[in-house]
C-alpha cells in the first residue's frame, strides 16, 4: 500500500512542478511523459534542464524545450555546453563548472533547417557521368 501512496505523491509532485493539471496535460501531449525532478539550469534559448537521480542512467537527465518551439523541437535546439551534461559526458552542468570549449564548436549554433524551405541544397559544377538521351528531331 505504501508504494501506491508514494506513486500518487510523485504524480502530485510532477503535476505541481509542471504548473498544474492543464500544463501537465500540455507537457504530456508535447513529450509523451510527465516527470518531476531537480531544476538544474536554463540555457540561452530558454530550455530548462532537470535531473532526478532515482531514474535509470540515460533517463535521469532531460530537457524541457522552450515553448516557442511548440511541437517542432529537435536536438539542435540544445546548446553545446548543455549537450555534454545531458548525454553524461560530464558530471557537472555548465552552471556549476565552465564547459570545455573546442575550436571546432560554433559558439552560436544554428537550428537544423532540413525539411524546411530554408534547407541547404548544394549544387555541383561537375558534369554528370550519365546524361539523358535526347532523340534527334526530323525537323531541320
Amino acid at each position: 500500500m505504501t508504494s501506491i501512496v508514494q506513486n500518487f505523491r510523485h504524480l502530485l509532485q510532477s503535476i505541481k512542478q509542471n504548473g498544474g493539471l492543464y500544463r501537465s496535460v500540455l507537457q504530456l501531449y508535447r513529450v509523451d511523459e510527465i516527470k518531476e525532478g531537480e531544476y538544474v539550469g536554463t540555457d540561452r534559448n530558454g530550455n530548462r534542464y532537470y535531473q532526478n537521480k532515482r531514474f535509470f542512467v540515460g533517463r535521469s537527465r532531460w530537457v524541457i524545450y522552450n515553448e516557442k518551439y511548440g511541437m517542432d523541437y529537435d536536438g539542435t535546439h540544445v546548446d553545446p555546453e548543455w549537450h555534454g551534461w545531458l548525454h553524461y559526458v560530464r558530471d557537472d552542468p555548465p552552471t556549476i563548472k565552465n564547459p570545455i570549449t573546442y575550436k571546432w564548436v560554433d559558439p552560436n549554433p544554428q537550428e537544423n533547417k532540413t525539411g524546411t524551405p530554408q534547407n541547404y541544397v548544394p549544387y555541383t559544377t561537375v558534369k554528370p557521368k550519365v546524361e539523358a538521351w535526347v532523340p534527334k528531331s526530323n525537323k531541320q
